[in-house]
């Protein structure tokens, strides 16, 4: 179960931060800053070590422009764009089934 593929993919995007940053890029390429702003509570150095990660696994690239002030942009690989499908349906699931999880967390004291 080692080498298991599922389970490769599963440690890079499993971290909630990595997924609601691959979410925010899906329509298209975003300064820190916006990320940040759209993430709804990350802090810019988990912001960072998140972006850093997806970096180093295939799934978004950086791109700095030679400006002054200098200017970095975040935008999906076509590797990262591949999960948009699967972004999605999850956000829908949670958007379902969002509130009886809650509900269930609440009935069971482990929110």
């Amino acid at each position: 179960m080692s080498d298991c593929p599922a389970r490769t993919a599963l440690e890079v995007i499993a971290n909630k931060w990595s997924v609601v940053t691959l979410y925010a890029l899906a329509d298209g390429p975003k300064r820190h800053s916006e990320l940040v702003a759209l993430s709804g509570g990350i802090s810019r150095k988990v912001l960072t070590q998140t972006l850093r990660r997806l970096q180093s696994n295939g799934l978004i690239d950086r791109h700095r422009y030679a400006e002054a002030p200098p200017r970095v942009e975040y935008s999906l690989t076509p590797l990262g764009r591949t999960l948009q499908g699967p972004i999605a349906m999850l956000t829908e699931w949670a958007q379902v089934h969002g509130a009886a999880l809650v509900d269930f967390q609440e009935s069971t004291g482990t929110t």
